[in-house]
């Protein structure tokens, strides 16, 4: 018997009873496009995060106040000890290392922002000149913070761009004044729409000199350090340097942790991954289960096509030939089942990615020839009892009905 005869008796036994073949088929599709799915919102998920680690700068190291060890657990947090501030004269020192192009210190806390009437509680950003390189900020109108000595106060902002739509619409908001908290401040620029980073939508930011915010929040320490290397070699020499300098600083006491960019996104990078892959095999076991069915219904099929397969023996067909009949239509259901899957994964991530337009959902393409080879394995494998089963039937019984 030729391949094409195989092939055709195979889908010929799949017509003969559509029911059956079609809910085999679907169970098969259901777990590819499960695979499919889950490893695309996993995916999404990576993309995401490199895209949000991304728009913070390049060749980008953090200072954090309090030594992070290996376990996540600071030496002091188990006695109950505070981490020791970064104070303005602590960032201002960094710059002595020859690899540190710039610095932005950070100071974050949340104030009421009013203008006559008008009153938004806002996220307010304190920092100075080089926050606007470092993070690769852009400007919609005016000019951004002065630059200086970073503990001069001055009363100037920058608005974030849906923070000057608020207050003022259409009308102009460069030179203007507002308030924040007890305080005044005469509004300098406006930032370009740049939607959200990290969380932080830059929207909605208020950014004063961070002397002024220390001043407006009643406080002398830094939430972060953003340091800015001259380029990719220097990252290491700028974190060895950041290091010493504030050890240096608090007395010999290494309190403060140094991190760089590539570090943070190959952390999340093998979490995310490790995820998407483990998400991915849960799905698959819907893959397995899919076998099984397959396995469950082929056998009723040997017991309903007995004489069947007694008369293709009688007339001289091999036991060989009679498992390639069972193998055929067990890659067939697979084959057209994974196809569906693939039709129903994609259409899903599309819908999904239409849905939240800020994840980047698309299936990886291991996943997807994992997903297909493993429909394709299962159905065949589980296709191996009953294809020996009918194989092994003799002739004369076969016939009898036996």
């Amino acid at each position: 018997m030729k391949l094409t005869d195989t092939l055709h008796f195979a889908s010929g036994s799949l017509r003969g009873s559509p029911t059956r073949t079609l809910l085999m088929m679907l169970a098969m599709s259901i777990g590819v496009a499960a695979v499919v799915v889950l490893t695309a919102l996993g995916e999404g998920a990576r993309r995401y995060v490199v895209n949000q680690f991304s728009s913070l700068g390049t060749n980008l190291v953090i200072v954090l106040p309090g030594r992070t060890e290996t376990a996540g657990i600071g030496p002091g947090m188990l006695s109950g000890q505070t981490p020791r501030d970064i104070t303005l004269d602590d960032a201002d020192a960094l710059l002595r290392s020859t690899a540190i192009k710039r610095i932005a210190p950070l100071t974050i806390g949340s104030a009421t922002l009013s203008l006559d009437a008008l009153n938004r509680e806002v996220v307010v950003l304190g920092s100075n000149s080089s926050l606007l390189e470092v993070r690769h900020m852009s400007m919609g109108i005016g000019r951004f913070l002065p630059a200086g000595d970073i503990h001069e106060s001055a009363s100037v902002c920058v608005l974030g761009n849906q923070m000057k739509q608020e207050l003022f619409g259409k009308a102009q908001a460069v030179g203007q004044w507002v308030r924040l908290g007890d305080r005044r401040f005469r509004v300098i620029g406006v930032l370009a729409a740049q939607g959200e980073s990290m969380g932080l939508r830059t929207d909605e930011l208020v950014i004063i000199p961070v002397a002024a915010a220390h001043q407006l929040f009643n406080t002398a320490g830094l939430f972060r350090v953003l340091i800015e290397a001259k380029n990719r070699d220097y990252i290491a020499q700028a974190v060895r340097d950041a290091e010493t300098i504030m050890t240096e600083r608090h007395n010999g006491e290494r309190d403060v942790t140094v991190i760089t960019q590539d570090a943070l996104l190959q952390t999340f990078d093998r979490i995310l991954t490790a995820l998407t892959m483990a998400v991915g095999g849960i799905a698959a076991i819907s893959l397995a289960v899919a076998g099984v069915l397959i396995m469950n219904v082929m056998l009723i099929a040997v017991a309903q096509r007995v004489k069947e397969i007694g008369l293709l023996k009688a007339l001289g067909a091999p036991g060989r030939q009679i498992r390639n009949m069972f193998f055929a239509e067990a890659t067939l259901l697979s084959g057209i089942g994974s196809v569906s899957g693939l039709v129903l994964g994609y259409a899903g991530s599309m819908i999904i990615g239409y849905i939240y337009p800020s994840l980047p959902v698309s299936p990886p393409w291991w996943a997807v020839l994992a997903a297909c080879g493993t429909a394709l394995g299962t159905g065949i494998l589980f296709s191996v009892w009953p294809a020996r089963r009918a194989a092994r039937l003799d002739p004369v019984a076969a016939l009898a009905g036996r």
